[in-house]
């Protein structure tokens, strides 16, 4: 089969960063469905995975965790799914990953893909879905509504790092599923008006000082103090900020990789801090992985009712070395709008 892999952690610039390579078809056992990749997503997790760890045994690694694709075959154990399915999946930060033709994934952490959705589209989500809803619904604790209907409540959820890829499906999802007014944060023009349209009620810009900015929303916009921040990038550049803007009790959950910083500055207000990991699930075999296919299948149908839009933001084409390098070279620059997909071998 087809795949894109890497022997050393090289800069992106270089010839042998990513190339293109030849591997053997793997087998489906146990709960693993084989799935044939149509389409893939690329997010930080990869170049930062390629960036620093190394190929054992001098052999090709193989990366990628965001994936659209068809079942074609399946491990024993396997109750969910049959030959011919149509799925999206983040996959297993231990195991082979998406830019690959064919790919083993536990059926326990797999959804059935939206419908209404190209398979480039659909792959946009799987990997910012699982974060975004781990970090709202079981970090942040915000209360769940049905759909369509939520009511407006006291929560106030500052988002940090909008206009990303996590950042695009957390706003839709705080948007359809709580009554939680929501703050973002985007810098430039197009990303202000991007998170806009994802459903943001207000927008800061974080180059600037974020505390005078949501004092005049709470002066003149009537919003209420912040409850929630979700700190999705920089958390080291504005931890200090969430302390001053967060009221008493109130909660952090952040899913990037600050050097340091105090955490025993949070403790005079009862701040509660929480770090996302959405491989952590995966990596640990937990008794509760099917939550994530479980909630996969919950967002495939709010795609499908209409209440969730992809966050693909820039289809580079087809699946191969060259192409995933500008994906990588892109992401690395900080100033990519959306989710990066390519579809087809």
């Amino acid at each position: 089969m087809k795949a894109i892999g890497y022997r050393h952690s090289l800069a992106i610039e270089d010839a042998e960063s990513l190339v293109d390579i030849e591997l053997d078809t793997p087998k489906a056992v146990g709960h693993d469905l084989l799935i044939k990749v149509s389409a893939i997503a690329v997010n930080p997790v990869d170049y930062k995975i390629r960036q620093n760890v190394a190929p054992e045994d001098n052999a090709y690694k193989v990366i990628g965790w965001d994936a659209v694709g068809e079942v074609v075959a399946t491990g024993e154990a396997v109750t969910q799914f049959e030959p011919g399915d149509q799925v999206y999946y983040a996959g297993d930060l231990t195991r082979p990953g998406s830019n690959a033709e064919y790919q083993l994934v536990d059926e326990r952490i797999v959804g059935r893909k939206p419908k209404s959705l190209s398979d480039a589209d659909a792959a946009a989500l799987p990997l910012t879905t699982i974060t975004a809803w781990e970090l709202l619904f079981e970090h942040l604790k915000i209360p769940q509504q049905t759909p369509g209907s939520a009511e407006s409540s006291n929560d106030v959820i500052l988002v940090v790092g909008a206009a990303g890829g996590v950042g695009s499906i957390f706003i839709q999802l705080a948007k359809a599923l709580t009554g939680a007014t929501i703050i973002a944060t985007a810098s430039r023009e197009s990303s202000a008006a991007w998170v806009k349209k994802l459903g943001a009620h207000h927008v800061v810009d974080h180059t600037q000082d974020l505390k005078p900015q949501i004092d005049q929303l709470i002066a003149e916009k009537g919003v209420g103090p912040v409850t929630h921040v979700a700190s999705l990038n920089s958390t080291e550049t504005y931890f200090d900020s969430y302390i001053d803007l967060l009221v008493p009790f109130g909660k952090i959950a952040l899913i990037d990789d600050p050097e340091s910083f105090d955490v025993a500055k949070i403790k005079p207000k009862s701040l509660s801090l929480h770090w996302e990991f959405m491989f952590a699930r995966s990596m640990f075999d937990a008794a509760d992985k099917h939550e994530q296919g479980l909630l996969l299948n919950r967002v495939s149908d709010l795609v499908d009712q209409g209440y969730i839009q992809t966050t693909a933001g820039k289809n580079l084409g087809t699946i191969n070395a060259q192409n995933l390098k500008t994906a990588h070279a892109e992401l690395e620059s900080g100033r990519s709008i959306g989710k990066i997909v390519l579809a087809g071998f």
